[in-house]
């Protein structure tokens, strides 16, 4: 399948899923008819944080609760937004904060409904930048200047004294393009990286000044989303692929199933054997990695809200209402289906 990004994936239909040899062994289901099968479009950035998703697609996790998923990538946040906020995609798999900026800044009634990691990203500098503070005057690579990483970034800047008028702000794209922008311009003097990036920029001679989890402490950093209006109308359907995700998330950090997971790494995001080894091993770190059943950081969240509050809005003042932007009953009931693993 061809993407409208350039980019392009394997789309395994519910059908094809349910010729993975083995599949039906993965996903246990509760007595009585098979859904009608449901399409579905979720789109994503490239990279690890989508493991779950390629294992649901391969293995049938999918398939067997009847969700036919088209899984596509995105450029930048910018699109991401635009195409789950004009209906084309039904869900975002990205940086939640995404879809706190769709809310505030663009005023569409989006839904947080589940979670997925702390964002697993490290602080990145050139080779010649030992500390923070040499960044003063420098250029800061980032996706779009007031979401997610980028804030990430600002707020390790801001917290070590440098304003953000004392450095520049280069718009860049998404991980993959920061990655290689880094290692092909070196004015571009620091950006946030996640595996496998963050792999390839250490092999590259970049130096990591941190993990976020290390320098702003809790942050809920990548989660799903979908248009308020469409998950009311569609709680079942959200329901089975939250519970197919759950599954999903369990067999991809299960010790077993560790070769073929990184296999599959390897595959979709063309991947060499030694990146793809080390990109699962940060996926599996019990701290920084997947979060097992994708479960959502409240706390985590609280501090995104603040950052974007100090950041974006007025500094000083209470951060917003989680409850304004997230609902987990079809996560929770997703879990129940999925049972426990």
């Amino acid at each position: 399948m061809t993407r409208s990004t350039g980019l392009t994936r394997r789309h395994v239909t519910a059908a094809g899923a349910l010729l993975v040899t083995g599949c039906a062994s993965h996903v246990p289901l509760t007595s009585g008819p098979p859904p009608v099968t449901a399409k579905l479009r979720v789109k994503v950035f490239p990279g690890s944080q989508n493991l779950a998703l390629f294992t649901a697609l391969h293995k049938g996790f999918f398939s067997k609760r009847g969700l036919d998923v088209d899984l596509q990538y995105t450029q930048n946040s910018v699109e991401l937004r635009d195409d789950v906020a004009r209906g084309a995609f039904q869900i975002a798999h990205s940086a939640i904060d995404n879809a706190v900026a769709m809310k505030d800044v663009a005023g569409h009634d989006i839904v947080i409904f589940m979670g997925g990691d702390n964002s697993m990203n490290e602080f990145f500098v050139q080779s010649d930048i030992a500390g923070i503070q040499q960044l003063r005057g420098r250029t800061l690579a980032v996706d779009a200047p007031n979401t997610a990483y980028a804030l990430q970034a600002k707020m390790i800047l801001l917290q070590a004294g440098i304003k953000p008028n004392e450095y520049q702000l280069k718009l860049v794209g998404g991980t993959f393009q920061r990655v290689r922008a880094m290692i092909d311009d070196k004015s571009n003097a620091a950006t946030m990286l996640n595996p496998p990036f963050s792999v390839q920029a250490k092999a590259a001679g970049l130096r990591s000044l941190g993990r976020v989890s290390d320098l702003l402490g809790p942050y809920q950093g990548s989660g799903a989303f979908a248009m308020r209006t469409w998950a009311n109308a569609n709680g079942a359907l959200l329901e089975r692929y939250c519970a197919a995700y759950i599954e999903s998330v369990r067999w991809a950090i299960a010790p077993a199933n560790r070769q073929e997971a990184t296999g599959l790494l390897a595959a979709e995001l063309k991947l060499p054997p030694d990146v793809a080894a080390q990109t699962y091993a940060a996926l599996t770190d019990p701290v920084n990695g997947l979060v097992r059943d994708a479960r959502f950081d409240a706390r985590g969240f609280d501090n995104v809200l603040k950052i974007r509050q100090e950041l974006e809005a007025r500094p000083g003042a209470p951060a917003p209402d989680p409850a304004r932007y997230v609902d987990l009953r079809w996560y929770n009931a997703g879990l129940a289906q999925a049972g426990r693993g």
